[in-house]
């Protein structure tokens, strides 16, 4: 089973950093974000990587083809011009697809569809860390029969609410104690997924393609109660790194 990772957006709210690298590139505890992502995924067994890349998509091109031996202690032969990692590398294959500077979400995904041969993959976004248990989400998708599965993130809403009708205001509330449900990525998709695709350019997996989904009902919701967080920010990068020590 193929995994999607979306990681060829700008990333315009990661502009502060001091090196100029997209933000799937951006590290934690040493190491880039998507490599958490694809690590998280290794682990339940899914090593075929699809990446479909965007901006900057040439140093996430680079960072692969030289992790082999610029993240890891090597034993170098010079007489033979060749060099042996001292640890084991992942059993990773990865397919980088260059879909283009301006492309939105939805239409880089319809782009890869060439390349997914089984009736069932993956996906998620490359800025998104999570302890999500893969192998109950593909259990959970696989009970719902649905096209897609997304996974669900409660989140308290630590803003005051106001209620607004014709203008004037009919009641505040005071951080109230209501979850909501966002998208936290983390996708189990059917092949038939593909059909809410376009190949314009302006296609955008969170609009059009999941509003469809859901009026079709072929939206299923896993709820995930564990560790989530979504790293937009330089401040999340280093609350992330900050977790992370801690």
């Amino acid at each position: 089973m193929k995994v999607v990772i979306l990681c060829g957006g700008k990333g315009l709210r990661m502009s502060g950093l001091e090196e100029n690298i997209p933000k799937a590139l951006a590290r934690v505890n040493g190491h880039p974000i998507i490599w958490h992502i694809m690590k998280l995924y290794s682990h339940y067994g899914f090593n075929e990587f699809i990446l479909p890349l965007g901006h900057q998509g040439e140093k996430i091109k680079k960072y692969f083809m030289e992790y082999k031996w610029k993240e890891h202690d090597i034993t170098l032969c010079l007489n033979e011009s060749k060099f042996s990692p001292l640890t084991s590398i992942e059993d990773w294959e990865i397919t980088c697809v260059n879909t283009g500077l301006e492309t939105m979400t939805g239409a880089r995904i319809k782009q890869i569809e060439k390349y997914i041969k089984d009736d069932t993959f993956l996906l998620t976004y490359g800025d998104g860390l999570s302890d999500i248990n893969i192998e109950k989400l593909i259990a959970f998708h696989k009970e719902k029969g649905k096209a897609v599965t997304v996974t669900g993130i409660k989140k308290h809403n630590q803003y005051g609410v106001l209620e607004v009708e014709d203008g004037l205001a009919t009641n505040f509330a005071e951080k109230p104690e209501v979850d909501s449900i966002i998208n936290g990525g983390f996708f189990v998709c059917n092949r038939e997924f593909f059909h809410y695709l376009s190949e314009d350019q302006d296609c955008v997996l969170e609009e059009e393609p999941l509003k469809n989904l859901i009026k079709d009902g072929e939206l299923a919701i896993y709820e995930h109660d564990g560790f989530w967080m979504s790293i937009d920010t330089p401040k999340d990068l280093a609350e992330a790194n900050k977790l992370w020590k801690a």
